[in-house]
């Protein structure tokens, strides 16, 4: 019970990387409250449903008063929601450059804005952002997607220095996941599947439950001496 009595976040909740995450939270302990414009793929007793758009602030700040009114504290934030609207910068429109930072890069922000100034002042908390093996290395097609998770690890790096800086022990880290097996991959081509396959030194894709193993350590005390890092869980992948 690595996470007993903690009060978690996850945004993105509903499936996919977030649904991982979520339960393998609730499975050690914490009450989490999982974030997403669609309801929940699941359940689980100690996993609460809360329907938001994080690229909106107003809504986002009611989250906030509704989390510290039930609850009193926050302990765990992952800002795991994220869209792709990919193209080639060419014909790369307004539109999709817009909504995709809106949400991964924007979302993140309004998220953090809420929650790490009362992490800092209750003195303690763990926000995890999941940026992507694309924000470290760039992919063709994704600049919109590239340049929301790249923002994701910066901003990262800013807030571990920010919100610790009058000796909160507040960490703030990254998880950089290459291509992983969520239902958004099960639609890509076999063939595309193998090439990134190959693309790994471990010559696999990855599992959801391996991420969401990454983001129980950085959300634990196991990893208490831990801030401002990437983690990068992708097999060993360059693109």
């Amino acid at each position: 019970m690595r996470l007993q009595n903690k009060v978690a976040i996850v945004t993105g909740g509903a499936k996919g990387l977030g649904q991982a995450m979520s339960e393998l939270f609730a499975k050690h302990g914490a009450k989490v409250i999982a974030v997403d414009m669609m309801d929940l793929t699941y359940s689980h007793p100690d996993v609460e449903f809360y329907k938001l758009n994080v690229a909106n602030s107003d809504d986002v700040a009611k989250f906030g008063e509704y989390v510290f009114t039930k609850y009193g504290k926050a302990d765990i934030l992952v800002n795991n929601a994220g869209i792709t609207r990919d193209a080639m910068t060419r014909k790369m429109t307004d539109e999709q450059f817009d909504l995709v930072i809106s949400v991964n890069l924007k979302g993140v922000f309004n998220m953090t804005r809420v929650f790490g100034p009362k992490m800092e002042e209750a003195g303690y908390g763990s926000i995890i952002n999941i940026s992507s093996v694309v924000g470290v290395y760039g992919n063709i097609g994704q600049a919109n997607y590239a340049a929301s998770k790249a923002g994701v690890i910066g901003m990262t790096k800013s807030w571990a220095k920010e919100f610790a800086r009058k000796g909160a022990n507040v960490r703030c880290n990254a998880i950089a996941p290459g291509y992983i097996m969520t239902d958004m991959m099960k639609t890509v081509p076999e063939d595309l599947l193998k090439k990134f396959a190959e693309l790994t030194m471990l010559k696999r894709l990855g599992q959801p439950h391996e991420i969401a193993d990454a983001a129980l350590y950085l959300a634990s005390d196991e990893a208490s001496y831990v801030t401002g890092q990437v983690l990068e869980v992708n097999g060993g992948m360059r693109l």
